[in-house]
């Protein structure tokens, strides 16, 4: 005899609440089972072309409109409203550009508009259309010389959809620079205000109406907010560049909607930084007022040219960007607005766990089980003595090069992954191809590199096993200033004018440094006198500035000298000492060093002309890493009080410095050394 029991379920499927029963059947034999029943399939993925000017993708949880063949993205609906701003042209509500000129020339916009349209699979599971520009002859001058293909991908299931580009450049082709890369979308302006970023960057926001009506400051995209509509944001700054994050940290970034209407939040997934420009530690826009969500693939910001992609005359190239994934959640209350972002937080979790992905359609796109891995182990030995693990090192591969090349490439794929604290590393999912294995090590000096070219095979893994770093080191160390961690946050970074914040920071020390204006504070501080710091006393946290930047003086820029004064007990005749100096950021700038003579007509030592990534008026902490080993003879030195002087002798506006981030000085090596 079988007696069957009813239990009813409960449980989310793709953000549905769904029941249905379980059928328990117990015997009073021996045996018995349970049988369950299936969950209903989500609704079937539907491609609607018969408009001939707009392709339509649904799966009954969003609907993608999109323009044929163009591939702007003219509507993304959740229901009955489009989550874009309808009040402007459709070809500037979702879109991918490219910045771009002939080599040497500043740079050109270029929005992508496809010419041919083709659907490259379509069934209940999953729709993927493409939208192709292919480069012509009638076309230079006016479009980047690349054959450019836009792919929508969307899944059943799903509440959203995906989205990449590929480049291809087959021979034959002008000679470019190509300095932006990125995609675009614009919200519904009366509807998203509410900004996330991180969970400690997130706050409702001004309008753009706000912004058009405030006063432009020195550094054109910062604006003070002198009437905007909502009172509690008089007197604030906006700046785009105060919500950018390095990309090792920007998994998912996008806006919530707070209006009559439930909840909604659209957000920006990358699954993988492997397609992005310049390492994990590039920084990049994310958001900003508008209400503008961006997915940066590269770009000169916090680079400075520095980070051009440029190709010769001829030159091939092919690379996948993305895809990235674009998910909208929703709340049922306005006051759960804030759950929706823990939740897209989630899901992109999910989608790394997923990546690489196995649905996309193009052959250049590699698929998981074509991919390679690396793993090894890597300890540093720093002057001498045993080696240790390098624990929390960042490990990585990109096109081969020179040690710290890394973070100016921008051609290839890179990939990287830090090492646990016994040194242990693996990198996986590696697209097949040539590479070198670079590292760097929070707390030593200067960039590793494996110089054996290191060739991914499809599904190949590779143990390096055992590789020791040897950081730049000639004797032991005398004085230090600073951490060496490529950044300047251990710095002085002073409080900004309080007539110049930015109250989404006002309580927010560790991104103190995003305020506006921070440069101004210097001549405050130093109005006549330049910085001094006398090693034994002073405190870097304290007395050294987190920029050496320009004076004003009656509003003419004057360069800067900054004191290091220390003493030395002895002096090794002969000898030679070494100032190690590792610079964070460089802004149009040429820093000299000068020993225990600041008049001396030719410094002991000068960078040269360095850097343009803007990191200081873009309000970054770094910008490209730059290390310099300089011998000082002890002849230039003597026994008691000397003075090192580091003079920035360029001095033409307030944006231009040097972000240091580590100075050491070393005595003559010796045998332990």
């Amino acid at each position: 005899m079988k007696v069957a029991s009813q239990k009813q379920v409960s449980f989310k499927w793709f953000g549905m609440a769904v029941q249905f029963s379980i059928i328990i059947l117990s015997a009073c034999s021996e045996r018995s089972f349970r049988r369950v029943s299936t969950p209903p399939l989500p609704p079937p993925v539907k491609l609607n072309t018969q408009d001939s000017h707009e392709v339509v993708i649904t799966n009954d949880y969003v609907s993608l409109n999109v323009a044929k063949p163009e591939g702007y993205i003219t509507g993304i609906f959740t229901g009955i409203n489009n989550v874009l701003d309808t009040g402007i042209h459709t070809d500037h509500r979702g879109y991918f550009d490219v910045v771009w000129d002939d080599p040497g020339k500043s740079g050109k916009f270029d929005r992508i508009s496809g010419t041919n349209f083709s659907v490259i699979v379509a069934n209940e599971s999953i729709v993927e259309v493409s939208f192709l520009r292919t480069w012509q002859t009638s076309m230079k001058g006016s479009c980047v010389p690349i054959n450019i293909d836009q792919r929508y991908i969307m899944r059943r299931g799903e509440s959203g959809f995906y989205s990449y580009v590929i480049f291809d450049r087959p021979q034959g082709l002008p000679a470019v620079e190509v300095y932006q890369i990125r995609n675009v979308y614009k919200l519904a302006v009366n509807r998203f205000s509410y900004m996330a970023i991180s969970d400690t960057r997130q706050r409702n926001m001004p309008s753009l109406t706000d912004r058009k009506q405030g006063r432009t400051l020195a550094y054109p995209e910062a604006v003070l907010l002198t009437n905007p509509n909502d009172s509690k944001f008089k007197g604030e700054v906006d700046d785009k560049y105060q919500y950018s994050s390095e990309i090792k940290d920007d998994r998912v970034h996008g806006w919530i909607t707070q209006d009559h209407f439930a909840p909604e939040g659209f957000w920006i997934i990358t699954p993988s930084n492997e397609f992005r420009s310049a390492g994990p530690v590039k920084q990049d826009l994310t958001c900003h007022v508008g209400p503008t969500v961006l997915s940066m693939y590269t770009s000169t910001h916090y680079g400075g040219k520095d980070v051009t992609m440029t190709f010769k005359e001829g030159e091939t190239h092919k690379k996948v960007f993305g895809p990235i994934f674009v998910y909208l959640n929703s709340a049922s209350l306005k006051e759960q607005f804030r759950t929706l972002w823990p939740d897209a937080v989630r899901q992109s979790s999910n989608e790394v766990e997923k990546w690489p992905y196995d649905f996309v359609g193009s052959k250049d796109f590699i698929p998981p089980n074509q991919r390679g891995t690396v793993a090894g182990l890597l300890q540093i030995q720093d002057g001498g003595g045993k080696a240790q693990p390098a624990s929390n090192a960042s490990v990585g591969l990109a096109l081969p090069g020179k040690a710290g090349s890394w973070q100016k490439e921008c051609k290839g794929y890179q990939f990287w992954n830090q090492t646990d604290k016994n040194g242990n590393f693996l990198i996986k999912n590696i697209v097949p191809g040539d590479y070198n294995l670079y590292a760097w090590v929070p707390g030593f000096i200067g960039d590793y590199m494996y110089t054996t070219k290191i060739t991914i095979k499809p599904g190949g893994n590779i143990n390096l096993g055992s590789l020791v770093y040897n950081p730049p080191r000639n004797g032991p160390t005398l004085w230090e200033i600073g951490i060496p961690d490529r950044s300047a946050a251990e710095f002085y970074i002073p409080d900004p004018n309080p007539e110049l914040i930015n109250r989404l920071y006002s309580n927010n020390g560790t991104d103190k440094f995003r305020q506006y204006g921070l440069w101004e504070r210097y001549t405050e501080l130093y109005p006549k006198q330049d910085l001094v710091y006398t090693v034994g006393v002073s405190n870097y946290h304290k007395d050294w500035f987190y920029a050496q930047v320009t004076r004003n003086v009656n509003k003419t820029y004057v360069p800067t000298t900054w004191q290091i004064k220390f003493p030395l007990q002895n002096i090794i005749m002969g000898g030679n000492y070494t100032l190690q100096v590792a610079l964070a950021s460089a802004t149009y700038s040429r820093v000299e060093v000068r020993f225990n003579d600041p008049n001396v007509k030719l410094p002991h030592f000068s960078t040269g002309p360095i850097g343009d990534d803007n990191a200081i008026a873009r309000h970054g902490i770094h910008g490209l890493y730059r290390l310099y080993t300089i011998v000082v003879g002890s002849n230039h030195l003597v026994k008691g009080n000397n003075t090192i002087y580091l003079t920035r002798s360029k001095a033409t506006s307030f944006f231009e410095g040097v972000m240091y981030d580590y100075i050491r000085l070393e005595s003559p090596p010796t045998k332990a050394t």
